[in-house]
């Protein structure tokens, strides 16, 4: 197993921009009427340090609490233990220094696609005047210019989401927080969207945060990768993905080094799957011979 993962050195790196400490998040689930409490934990222990300018992907299996870290980091939860920073700045709610993009586009179905975009805009006070040349420039960097009077019912799902990420780049924010933003579209569409948010990363240099159940478009599109384990759900191991820049889908996905580095990835996931099940299994058989026992 130790030779399929390459770890994270932080030696040549510069301060962190976003600090995950320890964080956990517990809920709890109540059964037979509410009269019984139990206790679920989403998220154990998380540690991880994301640089400035860095495009990170978070993969992991269903339920490891991949959407519920990102909320946490996004100020929309609140973690049971631990602390997040940015820019040692401690996250205790939503603020716009955080642009986020979800699965499901959000827009705001009466508003145009300019008026969708500078909502962020309105939000952070920017003058009526600068709003219209600050929402055209992002329409034009994410290839809708001639749209901007069109409403969110003419556009395919692919512009949808577009819109989306214009409006979460518009009010410039230091993070852009992405949640499978791209998984609603045809796999012809997501490539195209792949390949227009490596041009968008290239030309701001954003930090990114990229939740996906994709391995392919986590190496695709990523410094590098945190793979997660699940219940509960924490950071297994966080590969480096050593494939030169700038990169466009249909170049970088026939090249070996990125078929072995899917392969890691898939590897790591697949065989800590197996461990899983096989410490759950022990634990299950533990039990009943405990109660074997207590019973004798």
């Amino acid at each position: 197993m130790s030779n399929i993962v390459q770890k994270f050195e932080t030696v040549s790196k510069d301060t962190g921009k976003i600090e995950i400490k320890g964080i956990s998040r517990v809920f709890n689930i109540r059964r037979n009427n509410n009269r019984e409490k139990n206790e679920f934990t989403a998220l154990k222990d998380i540690n991880l340090t994301i640089y400035k300018g860095e495009f990170i992907s978070i993969v992991g299996p269903s339920g490891c609490g991949k959407s519920t870290l990102l909320d946490i980091i996004a100020g929309l939860a609140k973690p049971s233990e631990g602390e997040i920073y940015i820019d040692n700045k401690l996250i205790t709610g939503p603020d716009l220094d955080r642009g986020i993009v979800l699965q499901g586009y959000a827009l705001f179905p009466w508003r145009t696609v300019r008026h969708n975009v500078e909502f962020g805009l309105e939000i952070k006070g920017v003058p009526k005047s600068q709003r219209k040349d600050i929402s055209q420039k992002f329409i034009e960097l994410v290839g809708l210019k001639g749209f901007e009077d069109r409403y969110p019912y003419e556009l395919s799902g692919g512009m949808k989401q577009r819109v989306a990420i214009a409006r979460a780049l518009a009010y410039d924010p230091e993070v852009l927080l992405m949640d499978e933003p791209f998984a609603a579209v045809d796999a012809q569409t997501r490539e195209t969207l792949q390949d227009e948010l490596l041009r968008i990363w290239e030309e701001t240099h954003k930090t990114i945060i990229f939740v996906t159940h994709s391995i392919e478009e986590a190496v695709l599109l990523s410094d590098r990768v945190a793979v997660m384990s699940a219940n509960p759900g924490s950071v297994r191991e966080v590969i480096d993905i050593n494939l030169p820049r700038p990169r466009r889908a249909g170049d970088v996905r026939t090249s070996a080094d990125f078929a072995w580095t899917t392969h890691k990835v898939w590897e790591l996931l697949h065989y800590g799957e197996i461990e899983e099940r096989k410490v759950a299994t022990s634990n299950v058989n533990l039990a009943e011979e405990i109660s074997t026992s207590a019973a004798l």
